[in-house]
């Protein structure tokens, strides 16, 4: 697995990718805070949340960005 990209870059990878993610970030917070429900999050895990999705009401990629095309 690259660094990089693949040029050939589409919603879905981008959507698994996320998802792994999200899934790595969930299992960190339930180590960390021993499955305790509502115990706050880091700063860091606040940035990933944030980062992996759309505001409510936007879309994604926004205006402007694509995927990248062959």
């Amino acid at each position: 697995m690259g660094f990089f990209r693949r040029s050939t870059e589409t919603a879905v990878d981008d959507e698994q990718r996320t998802s792994r993610l999200l899934q790595g970030l969930e299992t960190a917070y339930s180590r960390r805070t021993g499955e305790l429900a509502g115990a706050p999050l880091t700063e860091f895990e606040e940035t990933v949340l944030t980062a992996a999705y759309a505001p409510p009401g936007t879309t994604y990629p926004p205006p402007g960005h694509s995927y990248p095309s062959r």
